[in-house]
């Protein structure tokens, strides 16, 4: 069993979704069970999903995982963009996050590249 906390890509991820939900805290009370609920979701499944493939014991299984976290991620990227469109999420906010997500990609894609190539 791998140790995901070991995961530089883990690291960051947990770090995002922490962003999100602190972003979220001040989005209309109208959108709690729409893009504010769809955004800490999103952001949730990124870890978690690292952290279940970290638990399988197949290369596969681990692979097929960590491509997921990475479809939740761009997902996640999008959403953001939205809310910032919407006006939800403030300059400010999306200038803070928005670097972290795009640095979490590019970190994760390199560990999915590496196991590829082993």
């Amino acid at each position: 069993m791998r140790d995901h906390r070991k995961l530089r890509a883990f690291e960051m991820a947990d770090e995002v979704a922490v962003l999100v939900y602190q972003v979220t805290a001040g989005f209309p009370k109208e959108e709690l069970y729409g893009l504010t609920s769809q955004l800490r979701r999103t952001a949730v499944s990124v870890p978690s999903n690292i952290v279940e493939g970290c638990a399988r014991d197949s290369q596969a299984d681990y692979l097929r995982l960590l491509h997921i976290a990475f479809g939740s991620l761009r997902e996640l990227h999008y959403q953001l963009g939205l809310a910032s469109r919407l006006g939800f999420l403030s300059s400010d906010s999306f200038t803070l996050i928005e670097p972290k997500v795009t640095e979490t990609e590019k970190t994760l894609n390199g560990l999915i590249r590496a196991l590829r190539d082993e």
